[in-house]
């Protein structure tokens, strides 16, 4: 019989009641079984790929589990079925021939799949991955894991509840070049590292201003494109992709590139929760266009003993950044500063670290997107979370910092270009990141008083609970489900 949704949530619902009574951050002991389809040493590990959009992270996943051969692509799905086309194009010289589900309830009925790869809207991330784990599947899930802070923390606890591996794509986890160079800053070689740099140059154009909704290509089920969210088509040019730029479907670029330079910049840290205060500034400047989510924006994120400054530039780079000295200008980078020196990783997989003499200290690259599928794989074969590069809490908590950032933003006050939050004040290094965003949106003629300037909320977190005592921030830690989509809670 065909899973309506009503029956899934019951189902769901019905989980969620037998489990323990527990703290909302505790989850039960790890449970130990293996796949629903208990595949054999030398029979492949079953996949399908969800979410495969004309400019979006599917045929990325489709590249990687083709690209391993211990893992068989054996379903695509996509409410588009436009989509299928798009597959069916680019898989015309490959032998896989896997079949096309319109409808993701289908693949959660067959348990001959073993695994779930989602490359949907973030709006959808946390709920598909959860109702994959509950009908017995693993699951690699793209970044951010979560659209908001509750949704990471709820799919970590099905994850360790149903003893399924889950793993976040930020694919510089697995980067041989990245992970020696987080090797080398944990090492000591650099002093005590306790401030670093995760940033995103990237040119965003204006996603346009409509006051029509956006045109549905043809048999799309919006229904199902929806989910979660608000079942009202979006007022803008295009359905596909811009769909990060509006709040109830996306995280703007701070959820979007940022969650990899995130990743990097807590895991070089060695910071294992949420921060303790975060505060955000910023807005959509320059841009007149249907898009409600912040194009420039700096982040500050702090512990007691660290801090990392996230900065998103979405204008056109008119002066070339030059970051620090000898990495030359990038787009896309890291950089954690140390007391004897620090180390700039301007890619997924390269890093390159001086003294503050200028001496180079080393320098590693190495890798491709495809270790990473290749160790999620690796993982589901073995049931050994503990080697996953990713696991999905650290995913959620990378998630989770673009979150609160966005949140902090989202609760400001108008400023004026020049405004600069408390946190970290002292600090010469976040300083200079401030007069050269400034300077950035004045080589843009940014004129803050036709598109507001904001400066964010100062939010204080505790990072047990991952909550705030500002209740209005609280409140935004989650959203409003539409019925048949609720998130199902531990």
């Amino acid at each position: 019989m065909p899973l309506t949704r009503r029956s899934f949530v019951e189902r769901a619902l019905s989980l969620a009641a037998a489990a323990t009574a527990a703290d909302r951050l505790s989850v039960a002991a790890d449970a130990t079984p293996g796949p629903a389809r208990a595949a054999g040493l030398n029979e492949k590990i079953r996949v399908a790929v969800v979410g495969v959009g004309p400019a979006g992270r599917g045929f990325s996943h489709i590249a990687g589990w083709l690209g391993n051969p211990t893992a068989e692509l054996v379903a695509i799905c996509d409410c588009d079925p436009e989509a299928e086309g798009r597959v069916a194009k680019r898989l015309e010289k490959k032998p896989a021939k896997p079949r096309f589900e319109k409808d993701y309830r289908r693949l959660l009925e067959d348990d001959s799949i073993d695994v779930i790869s989602i490359a949907t809207p973030n709006h959808w991330h946390a709920l598909m991955a959860i109702w994959a784990m509950q009908a017995g599947k693993d699951v690699y899930v793209e970044k951010p894991c979560s659209h908001n802070v509750e949704e990471g923390r709820v799919t970590t606890q099905w994850a360790r509840k149903l003893g399924r591996m889950c793993q976040m794509g930020a694919q510089s986890r697995s980067m041989t070049g990245m992970r020696q160079a987080i090797e080398f800053i944990h090492s000591g070689k650099i002093g005590t590292v306790n401030l670093a740099h995760a940033l995103c140059y990237k040119r965003r154009k204006s996603i346009g201003l409509v006051d029509t909704p956006a045109p549905l290509p043809p048999g799309l089920d919006f229904d199902l494109w929806a989910g979660p969210a608000p079942a009202v088509v979006p007022h803008r040019e295009r359905l596909h992709y811009d769909w990060h730029w509006n709040r109830l479907t996306g995280n703007g670029d701070l959820g979007n590139q940022n969650p990899h330079e995130l990743d990097k910049a807590r895991w070089g840290l060695g910071k294992q929760t949420l921060p303790t205060r975060v505060v955000s500034l910023g807005g959509r400047l320059g841009y007149h266009d249907n898009g409600d989510t912040a194009n420039s924006q700096i982040t500050l994120f702090q512990w007691d003993d660290a801090t990392v400054v996230s900065e998103v530039r979405g204008l056109e780079l008119k002066t070339p950044p030059t970051i620090a000295r000898q990495a030359g200008p990038v787009a896309v980078a890291n950089i954690w500063w140390g007391t004897e020196g620090y180390v700039v990783a301007p890619s997924y997989n390269s890093a390159v670290a001086f003294d503050y003499d200028g001496k180079e200290l080393g320098k590693w690259s190495g890798g491709t997107d495809q270790l990473h599928y290749d160790n999620f794989l690796e993982a589901v074969r073995s049931r050994d979370r503990s080697t996953l590069h990713l696991d999905i809490e650290d995913g959620h908590l990378s998630s989770a910092m673009a979150h609160l950032g966005n949140v902090s933003w989202a609760l400001g006050e108008k400023a004026s270009l020049g405004a600069r939050p408390k946190i970290a004040a002292a600090e010469p290094r976040v300083a200079e990141t401030f007069a050269a965003f400034e300077a950035h949106l004045r080589d843009n003629a940014i004129d803050d008083s036709d598109t507001p300037y904001l400066l964010g909320r100062e939010l204080a977190i505790d990072a047990v609970t991952e909550t705030s005592s500002d209740a209005e921030a609280n409140a935004r830690f989650s959203r409003e489900y539409r019925k048949g989509y609720d998130l199902p809670r531990v």
